[in-house]
């Protein structure tokens, strides 16, 4: 029997679980990999009993990068197939992605954390960059996406030099949102996702969305969009919902208030 490389499993309370199984070969990718972790999450963007996903690596690293002994498979593909392409169908995933980073997550698998929403990283966790090294250019977003995090003179110093990134300096350069010890690390990826699966789900899903579209226009025109989808949120909305809501408001008023951050 041919070993599932990409695992995916479902919680009843909407948590959905994507794991990268091929620890032996500390989670490098393969073309048929790409496409079943694209065909994945692709899946459970449609699946209305999922609210967020949590994807991670089996082993001691999360993804390694793509498979360098199938290179020329991967690489002469078609990049612009966004069916067999995991980060454009993570970036089309209208539900939460908390990526749980343990190990190393290198190249493309730095890539892949990047297409995520939230990033919980072990101790452990070192994001490489070895696109300079090897003579790979970039086409999963990195030199784009990194630059806007972290910002562009850490982000060059990172990929030119392919020096580690280690969690504490992520979480430090507002790369990963909070560092555990590696036993902790699925723990508080969930503890995250049961906090967002408490809220409003359509909203949420509708924050998520104009975060990111935000995030690829200048302040100015995010500001229009923003202003743009509330007032059809709330045009769309009925004298009934807007009664639930009020209610909801009321009920969750009277509860004690929720920890900080």
């Amino acid at each position: 029997m041919l070993e599932n490389l990409i695992v995916v499993k479902k919680d009843p309370d909407g948590i959905a679980y994507v794991t990268i199984n091929r620890p032996k070969s500390l989670n490098s990718l393969t073309r048929p990999m790409m496409t079943d972790l694209a065909r994945a999450f692709k899946s459970l963007d449609r699946d209305e009993s999922v609210g967020v996903v949590i994807l991670s690596g089996s082993g001691r690293s999360f993804c390694s990068g793509v498979d360098l002994t199938s290179a020329e498979d991967v690489f002469k593909g078609d990049v612009k197939d966004v069916e067999s392409d995991p980060v454009a169908q993570m970036e089309r995933c209208r539900k939460p992605i908390i990526g749980a980073i343990s190990g190393f997550a290198i190249t493309a698998g730095f890539e892949i954390s990047l297409a995520c929403d939230i990033l919980i990283a072990s101790t452990d966790a070192k994001f490489i960059d070895t696109h300079a090294r090897f003579g790979i250019f970039p086409s999963w977003g990195l030199s784009q996406k990194l630059s806007r995090i972290i910002g562009p003179n850490k982000a060059r110093e990172v990929s030119l030099t392919a020096t580690p990134l280690t969690a504490e300096n992520a979480e430090k350069w507002g790369l990963v949102n909070h560092v555990v010890e590696g036993s902790e690390l699925l723990n508080k990826a969930r503890e995250v996702a049961q906090a967002i699966l408490k809220n409003n789900r359509d909203l949420v899903l509708r924050y998520k969305a104009v975060i990111n579209d935000g995030g690829k226009l200048d302040l100015h025109h995010a500001l229009l969009l923003e202003k743009e989808r509330a007032h059809e949120y709330y045009n769309g909305m009925t004298k009934e919902q807007f009664k639930k809501m009020q209610e909801f408001i009321a009920a969750r008023g009277s509860k004690k208030p929720a920890s900080k951050l």
